[in-house]
């Protein structure tokens, strides 16, 4: 399953300018408008490899963004994540200890562990919980199409469907079965919740394009809550969404998918996707279409989201 390594377009750069925010938390800066409106949060590097959401909100920082109404957080997480990058090995800056994107559940926070994820994450809480909806912003280790991951809550629908890009939606109706990512923590993470969030997906880690996705996105978010003035409208592709049906965790150093695969293929039901060990990954549908497959094999990650289209 190894790989050639990807060609870096996109660098990370210093951020120690952007240490000191506002708000008592490094790399968390909070501006305030004045004016009755919702407080948005755009949170960037919640994997330190992740370089998108670093272009995206330090071009809203240098650029002086400031919101029209309520409140604008802007926020890089996993800093001590991506100060470990290596060229030599531009996958392993993901994290350090824990996947910063697996622990927003109060066993976790509220928990006797200790590790520089988790510190982090108990430091941006308070920041987190203050914000009414969210725009957390990733990227894929393989160069497939940008797309959305929230969960089933209707109202985390009707922002991804008002923005004209990503078209692609991964609806998860009982979360990711591996964990409590950022956009599921406190409230967000409810039915009776009033706030979005939402998790962008915008291409391969390292291309330039996944980062004019990144601000586009983040730009286009922030409109749709009246916190900036709208851009020209784009046309729009009718939107595609899948359900997230299991999340497979890899068991074994044997972890194998049954052909080379990037992610987006299907398989009809019944049909062999990988094999883990002595267990066989089937796929549990007609037209069943993988999401994030496994690049590398680690026990105990994630190797494959197994979804089906929705109507």
């Amino acid at each position: 399953m190894n790989a050639p390594l990807p060609t870096l377009e996109v660098a990370p750069r210093d951020l120690s300018r952007y240490r000191a925010g506002n708000t008592g938390i490094d790399f968390v800066h909070r501006f305030e408008s004045g004016r009755p409106g919702p407080h948005v949060m755009v949170n960037a590097l919640t994997h330190g490899n992740e370089f998108c959401g670093m272009v995206a909100v330090c071009h809203l920082l240098d650029s002086g963004v400031r919101p029209k109404i309520g409140t604008l957080t802007l926020s890089f997480a996993n800093v001590a994540a991506y100060e470990t990058f290596d060229p030599a090995k531009p996958f392993d800056s993901r994290q350090i200890t824990h996947n910063f994107n697996r622990i927003w559940s109060a066993a976790w926070l509220d928990g006797k562990e200790d590790s520089v994820e988790l510190r982090r994450a108990r430091e941006m809480r308070s920041a987190v919980a203050a914000a009414d909806h969210i725009l957390d912003i990733h990227s894929t280790s393989q160069d497939v199409v940008p797309f959305w991951v929230y969960p089933s809550f209707e109202r985390n629908a009707a922002v991804a469907r008002s923005l004209a890009r990503p078209e692609v939606h991964l609806v998860m109706p009982a979360g990711l079965g591996s964990g409590t990512p950022l956009v599921r923590y406190d409230g967000h993470g409810r039915a009776d919740g009033t706030g979005a969030a939402l998790v962008v997906e915008c291409g391969q880690h390292f291309r330039q394009a996944t980062a004019e996705v990144a601000t586009e996105v983040a730009t286009n978010f922030l409109a749709h809550f009246g916190l900036v003035d709208k851009p020209a409208p784009r046309p729009a592709a009718p939107a595609r969404r899948f359900e997230l049906l299991r999340t497979h965790v890899i068991q074994h150093e044997s972890f194998a998918f049954v052909r080379p695969v990037v992610g987006f293929e299907t398989f009809a039901e019944g049909e062999l996707i990988a094999t883990d060990g002595s267990l066989e990954i089937r796929a549990p549908c007609d037209d069943c279409t993988i999401f994030m497959p496994a690049r590398i094999v680690i026990v105990g990650r994630e190797g494959v989201y197994l979804t089906k289209p929705m109507q």
